[in-house]
């Protein structure tokens, strides 16, 4: 028995990395039904979505199949969440393309391989992330922030299948330059009309169709262009590009490398694609669990997404994320667990080695359809409009994020996001809000005499409030703060107390800082006490040596005020 339970918490201590496993155990035959179906018609939408994804990335079609088989089949196993659907996504296509076109002068097989790698990339890193438990780390982009450059990726995928909407094709040179050379060449008449009605109309039905969540427009305007294209021969006779026969067979294990010439630039391009994929994956898996009522852990979420990736960059994919359309496909189709993924993996692979040439009619503009109505799916405005409305800062951080990816590339308009993410949370503890409080009549407590005016003062003592944790960005003008408050004192100032509950934390930097500060102070004959220091903040003091110099420390300010009338004798009442 006592073998049984060993074996029992040794299996548990490793499944718990495999929740497929755990899901599998616990499987209910009654769901066997609604999984085959909504694999059967989540396929209708992998493969179209899938082709696209891939040219869009800059690497062949049929890598998008492949970089949709390997994945959902690593999710299954890995991954936390029931029903969430990885693949190709829209949001990392101009990512992928930004590292992918430069590293591969054209070769479509170094661009699979440069896509692959980037995967791998992006696969450990999720991965690394997910074993440390650091799952927190896109909650440091605000909602703003985020806005801003998935604004400036919606808009650099859209301008970037233009040509091919229109039928024609051009040299990249960054969002606004491409924009400008499009223009050029339709003026200059090399549109492809026909191509261009092919793509409108697909986009057209594709738009149209989309609130009607239970109507696969995608998949109808997908095979209505082909069929179109198919049966009057437009590739003959009107020059429209198709997608044309797929190589037959299944992807195969490759470890990618491409020397150590540009491994810079695929390992930032990864690591960029690791954060805007857990981005959204976080948010869509958190969506979905509150949906079914089963609570997903991000770290593993991580993992999953790592695991996806990697399988992925090994089996000649490229980066993956989740996809927040082909998921609600698979939750109205009825999926009940990770096996719908499973069968659409194994029906895109079917079609593979049955029936390669079934899109080979598929039209480059149908395909830049599918894209950009993707596209025009990521843009946030509606937010945006609120968020000027209640906090313009908040709002223009977010236009020059959006500024930043459509002006300096996707890569460098990330580096830019993260870097106002940085400067942002910074400046909130760098300039943080302080206040000076008195006693207000008919109000419990002491509070903030700039919102009271009428707030009466203790004689003698100076109540100040500072609302951040001290750290070394804001120790220098917490210092000057503290002796403007004396200096603004109507009477003369024997003690000040710091009413510390909202200091959460104190580094060396700071710590040194009030060291200093107490010094001065008591030269001066004024006596520096602290009110409400949490406890955290104590050990630290008592860690550097310092708590003892301050004095006592009060539990409340009402305590401190107390503590100082009968010392001082002075005559106030509260």
């Amino acid at each position: 028995m006592k073998t049984q339970s060993k074996e029992l918490a040794g299996m548990g201590s490793w499944t718990r990395w495999l929740p497929g496993l755990q899901i599998a155990r616990q499987y209910e035959a009654a769901w066997l039904p609604h999984d085959l179906m909504a694999g059967l018609v989540l396929t209708t939408m992998l493969v179209p979505v899938g082709i696209a994804y891939a040219v869009a990335s800059g690497v062949p079609g049929i890598y998008g199949l492949y970089a949709t088989i390997v994945p959902l089949l690593a999710y299954a196993l890995f991954g936390p969440s029931r029903i969430l659907v990885l693949g190709p996504d829209s949001a990392l296509a101009a990512v992928i393309l930004a590292v992918v076109l430069p590293l591969s002068a054209g070769d479509p097989a170094r661009a699979v391989i440069v896509a692959s790698l980037m995967a791998v990339v992006s696969g450990l890193v999720c991965i690394l992330i997910g074993v440390l438990r650091l799952g927190f780390v896109t909650e440091l982009l605000s909602k703003p922030i985020r806005y801003g450059y998935m604004n400036g990726i919606a808009l650099t995928v859209l301008i970037s299948q233009l040509p091919k909407l229109f039928g024609f094709s051009i040299e990249s040179a960054g969002p606004l330059r491409n924009l400008v050379r499009i223009v050029k060449a339709i003026l200059d008449g090399q549109a492809n009309w026909t191509a261009t009605a092919v793509g409108a109309g697909t986009l057209a039905v594709i738009l149209l169709l989309k609130p009607w969540k239970r109507i696969p427009g995608l998949l109808i305007a997908v095979v209505a262009a082909t069929i179109v294209v198919g049966a009057l021969a437009l590739d003959d006779s009107a020059g429209v590009k198709v997608l044309g026969s797929l190589p037959q067979g299944l992807p195969s294990f490759a470890v990618p490398w491409i020397g150590v010439a540009g491994l810079g630039q695929v390992v930032i391009g990864g690591c960029a694609v690791a954060m805007v994929a857990f981005a959204d994956t976080s948010v869509l898996s958190r969506t979905y669990a509150a949906k079914t009522g089963t609570p997903v852990d991000p770290n593993q979420e991580m993992i999953g997404l790592g695991a996806a990736n990697l399988a992925a960059g090994l089996f000649q994919g490229f980066p993956i994320s989740s996809s927040s359309s082909r998921t609600p496909v698979a939750e109205a189709a009825g999926a009940k667990t990770q096996l719908t993924g499973v069968v659409g993996a194994v029906a895109v692979a079917l079609l593979l080695v049955l029936a390669p040439n079934l899109l080979k009619q598929l039209p480059s503009s149908a395909l830049a359809a599918v894209v950009i109505a993707a596209a025009i799916g990521l843009f946030q405005f509606e937010d945006l409009r609120r968020i000027y409305r209640i906090q313009q800062w908040e709002f223009w951080l977010s236009i020059a994020c959006f500024v930043g990816v459509a002006v300096f590339g996707v890569i460098a308009g990330i580096g830019l996001a993260i870097a106002i993410a940085i400067m942002e949370f910074l400046w909130d503890g760098w300039r943080p809000y302080h206040a000076v409080m008195g006693r207000v009549d008919g109000i419990r407590g002491y509070h903030d005499i700039t919102r009271y005016p009428e707030a009466r003062l203790v004689p003698g003592l100076v109540l100040f409030r500072w609302d951040a944790p001290l750290f070394f960005a804001n120790a220098e003008l917490f210092h000057q703060r503290v002796l403007e408050a004396i200096a603004q004192s109507p009477t003369p100032v024997r003690r000040i107390v710091i009413a510390a509950e909202p200091v959460t934390s104190i580094d060396v930097t700071s710590a040194d800082m009030l060291a200093e500060l107490e010094r001065a102070l008591h030269k001066s004959g004024i006596e520096l006490r602290f009110a409400e220091m949490k406890d955290p903040v104590k050990d630290k003091l008592k860690r550097f040596e310092m708590l003892e110099r301050f004095g006592e420390t009060y539990p409340t300010i009402g305590a401190a005020v107390d503590a100082y009338l009968e010392e001082h004798a002075v005559d106030w009442k509260p």
